[in-house]
């Protein structure tokens, strides 16, 4: 039974994911929703009380996604600069094939100043681009000539644009050559003269796949976290990691914090 109630919640939130991404928040309705996922809308509502805990149920899945597939590019060895460089593949891709992560950037744009607030998935993706630019220049992988404001300022604003690419409709293989010669440009900006080559700018095989890590991270309670010890673990990182300029409230990241609070606000 308790297989069944999974299963059902997985269909629920796949479907949610589909029709929040397709057709907005707003005109997504609860009876599309459970039509597309085979239910009734009865049991719809036995596992969400409304569109809004839908809506979060399916950005906590993009936020999962996002910290297990970080958690897992870490744990395989990649450096902090080299898993940034692939965590940005992994949205391009990610972007085209899971619909709960442009569906997460789109609720979030959408449903600015709701009450309650929703998850800012922008402001998430912003912390853990970030939180690794950190590391990477914490453990020596940048310049240490170039101020670090302006090479923080430049990635995420490169960051921000995948999604913003994959929004007209650009199709997943020029997307991802876009990445790369995003990086191509980016790494002679950031690191010493002549360390360039040391990292693989193009996409590789998921390497959090050949971990072993599960890439369905779903669970009925939600597999979000929501706390900065939470990201500074799946990260990698330690508490001396932590923001500064607007992003030491780690913690509202994923609990709610507005979808106006963006970068350095």
């Amino acid at each position: 039974m308790q297989e069944r109630s999974e299963r059902t919640r997985r269909r629920l939130v796949g479907a949610g994911a589909e029709l929040f991404h397709r057709n907005g928040y707003a005109n997504a309705t609860l009876g599309d929703i459970a039509g597309a996922a085979g239910v009734t809308k009865g049991a719809l509502y036995f596992h969400f009380a409304s569109k809004d805990e839908l809506a979060e149920a399916v950005q906590q899945r993009g936020c999962a996604l996002l910290h297990a597939s970080v958690r897992s590019l870490r744990e395989g060895g990649a450096s902090p600069l080299q898993a940034l460089i692939d965590t940005t593949h992994w949205m391009a891709r990610m972007l085209h094939e899971d619909p709960a992560i442009p569906a997460s950037f789109r609720i979030t744009k959408e449903c600015a100043g709701h009450q309650p607030p929703v998850i800012d998935f922008q402001r998430t993706w912003l912390t853990v681009v970030c939180t690794l630019l950190r590391q990477a220049r914490d453990t020596g992988e940048l310049c240490a000539e170039r101020r670090w404001e302006n090479a923080e300022s430049l990635v995420a604003a490169a960051a921000c644009g995948i999604e913003g690419m994959s929004g007209t409709g650009m199709p997943y293989g020029e997307l991802q050559r876009k990445v790369a010669d995003l990086w191509a440009l980016l790494l002679p900006s950031v690191v010493a003269a002549g360390r360039e080559g040391e990292y693989r700018t193009r996409a590789a095989a998921p390497l959090w796949a050949a971990a072993g890590v599960d890439p369905e991270p779903e669970s009925e309670s939600g597999s979000e976290l929501e706390s900065e010890s939470e990201l500074e673990s799946a990260l990698g990182s330690g508490p001396e990691d932590g923001f500064e300029d607007g992003f030491d409230d780690v913690g509202a990241v994923g609990a709610g914090a507005g979808a106006g609070s963006g970068f350095n606000s």
